[in-house]
């Protein structure tokens, strides 16, 4: 009966509120009447309905109100962190462009982030100001939770049309400390998010972190970003620099004093003994016996944890090997004159691209090794584009771009292409395009040192090759000759997934591919 009664006076003080300007009037005037109406049955129903059922009335009618009229001007909006693609549900917080207090318009940089694959740049949507910063740098923050509050400008027309996907909260203008009325909570927005690279400010907050913590004056930084912008590596080189001064200065002759040394040494050993409850041998010297150190001890890093995943699941299909050698004496030669055409170009060519460019070309005869085994486990899923990756040794970790539609490609776009994403790479700024929808993968071991190495697939490819370090080594001219020649030899390994791939398929296609390699002008003719 009582919450009858109280659902009639919701209705009809919303129904005849006079303007949507006096919303929180009308919230004010309705937890009056709730409260009056409790003084006034209070006795009469005390022993049924507690004071804790009269406060969840009084509270769930001032939400209710205040849901209704969630037009005015004075909002805090938490900005969620939106789905960023291939299943990704946390990200580690690795920069903040902003502070508590400063203005945003739409677009703006808000922070970048780093998932186990890829660092996106988080832009604004809203023009406000910023309220609250919800984590603290290398914080893990979980996608569809908020990252930011932020007070909307009175003139901000971004959230007329604001869909019920994030968390809005009315602020009294009539209460001096800001206190919120109330919270209504809906589900993250997945979709509108804008994800541009690069800073606008001339210091961020990481770089001013990174000063404060190693003393630097930021007055005495040249900053070589962009607008003279101070990055990380100008902290880093002012502090070299500062070592170096230091290390310049005349050094202090002491003389030793070896009492002194060992009588420290054998303190500390002591107090060492005394907490471990060591009892000393008597035919055992200690002054010379180092103290172990602890050990280290870190969580995974977003990449680390993103490699784990991949590689666990990867190890779960059977992988078949095959290993092969091929003479690159004849594409060497072509060196100069690819030099040539690099600096025509302006653009750096290795081998690499003609190891690209190859399997492509030898895909297009076997193109069940560009394929991916369909969810259900009953069909092969063919793909027409050759969308090849490149392993790559970031700073960042293992990391794998591919490019796309190498199919379509010359050697110099190839090329051309490879440098980008190596550059992207070592900046940590690939983004999530650069990063999905491989169907091939190769990775070149050998610019490290490896004469050849066992690849792990892919998840959702089924072929993966690893190419070793070029070595200079004898060989036969040809089988029936005894004449001895020295030639580049390059080592292969390839893994296959063995459910669909099988032996004879794989060591045709890697025959083909090696005669591309080996006769380079067949790739153009």
């Amino acid at each position: 009966m009582l919450s009858i009664f109280l659902r009639s006076a919701i209705r009809s003080n919303i129904w005849f509120r006079s303007s949507s300007s006096s919303s929180l009037s009308s919230t004010k005037i309705i937890s009056s009447r709730c409260l009056s109406f409790r003084t006034k049955y209070e006795n009469q129903f005390h022993s049924h309905y507690h004071n804790n059922r009269w406060n969840r009335y009084s509270q769930s009618i001032i939400n209710y109100s205040n849901q209704r009229y969630l037009s005015g001007n004075n909002r805090i909006v938490s900005f969620n962190l939106s789905d960023i693609g291939e299943g990704i549900s946390e990200v580690v917080i690795k920069e903040w462009f902003v502070n508590i207090g400063d203005h945003v318009q739409q677009f703006d940089n808000i922070c970048e982030v780093q998932s186990d694959k890829a660092s996106v740049t988080i832009t604004s949507r809203y023009d406000g100001q910023i309220k609250k910063i919800y984590y603290q740098i290398d914080d893990m923050a979980k996608v569809g939770q908020p990252l930011v509050d932020i007070l909307i400008d009175s003139d901000d027309n971004s959230t007329e049309s604001e869909p019920e996907n994030q968390k809005i909260i009315m602020i009294n203008d009539e209460s001096n400390n800001n206190n919120n009325l109330a919270t209504i909570n809906n589900n993250e927005n997945n979709h509108h998010q804008d994800y541009l690279g690069g800073g606008k400010f001339i210091t961020t907050p990481a770089v001013r972190r990174m000063a404060i913590e190693h003393k630097v004056d930021l007055n005495n930084v040249i900053g070589t970003g962009k607008d003279g912008r101070i990055l990380k590596e100008d902290i880093l080189t002012y502090l070299e620099q500062q070592q170096q001064q230091q290390s310049a200065k005349p050094a202090i002759d002491v003389k030793a004093d070896n009492t002194t040394t060992t009588t420290t040494t054998s303190q500390t050993i002591k107090k060492a003994e005394s907490k471990l409850s060591i009892k000393k041998s008597p035919t055992t010297t200690t002054s010379n016996i180092p103290l172990n150190e602890p050990d280290r001890i870190e969580p995974f890093s977003s990449i680390t944890k993103g490699m784990f995943k991949t590689m666990t699941k990867s190890l779960q299909v059977p992988h078949f090997g095959l290993s092969e050698e091929i003479d690159l004496s004849l594409l060497i030669k072509l060196r100069p004159e690819m030099k040539k055409i690099s600096n025509e170009k302006n653009i750096p060519i290795s081998l690499m691209p003609f190891f690209i460019k190859s399997t492509s070309l030898a895909l297009e005869k076997y193109p069940i090794l560009n394929s991916t085994i369909d969810i259900s486990g009953e069909k092969i899923i063919y793909h027409q584009s050759h969308n090849i990756g490149i392993a790559m040794d970031t700073k960042q970790g293992l990391l794998v771009p591919n490019i796309k539609n190498v199919n379509q490609m010359t050697i110099l776009d190839i090329a051309n292409e490879l440098n980008r994403l190596q550059q992207l790479g070592q900046k940590g700024q690939l983004g999530i395009n650069d990063l999905n929808g491989g169907t091939f993968t190769l990775s070149n071991i050998g610019s490290i040192g490896g004469i050849f190495g066992i690849p792990v697939l892919m998840p959702g490819e089924v072929v993966i090759g690893a190419i070793g370090r070029i070595r200079k080594l004898p060989r036969f001219i040809d089988d029936d000759s005894d004449q001895i020649k020295r030639a580049h030899i390059v080592q292969v390994l390839w893994s296959a997934d063995h459910r669909i791939i099988d032996g004879a398929t794989m060591t045709r296609f890697c025959t083909l591919w090696k005669e591309y390699l080996e006769n380079p002008f067949r790739i153009f003719f």
